[in-house]
């Protein structure tokens, strides 16, 4: 997926989750957050950040935060990104596939993705993941009983005979492997390690980023314990 015009700035503040204060080179812009994540190692005070130009001239602040550099990587922090990553990268995770549609409600749960194969119906949910410790990816970086209860109820979908799947779109590129927060939330680490045990298909893939881009690269090993 690709943005429209991007520009860099410094990151200043975040006074609530939506907005943050961005210096550029026109000034300090107020800009909207496309992530509500805590994101508290990637916005530090001095980061570099990318902003995207809105094209709608009635919003009320003219820039989305999209991108930081901590250190050497670029990470994507767009919340809305990942999806449009992942429907890209189906035609890899799914040789087969014939067709597909995006949210899609089964039971009380609403999963991103259903889709069908030459040989099976599917139920795919998608996690974008940001948080990077040591050359490794994490999932959740804040609790997430929504994030369980997705991974209950594809458990169920295995039971009444759909195939299940959960995605974690890595929004940044060198990652070494994947592995759930446990120290952050434990619950959802159990979880992803019941469904793994009842069949649900676990993938990981990292991307390439740049300040206008987001693209999936290759699949990433998931650690599970």
């Amino acid at each position: 997926m690709t943005y429209n015009a991007t520009i860099p700035g410094k990151f200043i503040e975040r006074p609530n989750r939506f907005i943050a204060l961005v210096e550029t080179k026109d000034g300090v812009q107020v800009c909207h957050v496309k992530n509500t994540g805590r994101c508290r190692e990637l916005l530090v005070p001095g980061a570099t950040v990318y902003l995207e130009e809105s094209s709608n001239p009635n919003r009320k602040t003219k820039y989305d935060l999209i991108a930081v550099e901590k250190g050497s990587l670029l990470i994507n922090m767009d919340s809305q990104a990942p999806n449009n990553v992942a429907e890209e990268y189906l035609p890899s995770l799914f040789p087969d596939l014939k067709n597909y549609r995006r949210e899609t409600t089964w039971g009380d749960s609403r999963f991103d993705f259903y889709l069908e194969t030459d040989s099976a119906e599917w139920f795919l949910e998608v996690k974008g993941v940001t948080l990077e410790e040591n050359g490794a990816a994490l999932f959740p970086d804040a609790p997430t009983e929504r994030g369980v209860k997705h991974l209950k109820s594809l458990c169920q979908c295995q039971r009444e005979g759909y195939h299940a799947c959960v995605l974690f779109i890595i929004q940044m590129q060198g990652i070494q492997y994947f592995t759930p927060n446990r120290r952050t939330h434990p619950e959802f680490a159990q979880a992803l390690e019941e469904a793994a045990r009842q069949g649900v298909r676990l993938e990981a893939v990292d991307c390439l980023v740049t300040p206008s881009s987001l693209v999936p690269h290759q699949p990433v090993k998931i650690q599970l314990h």
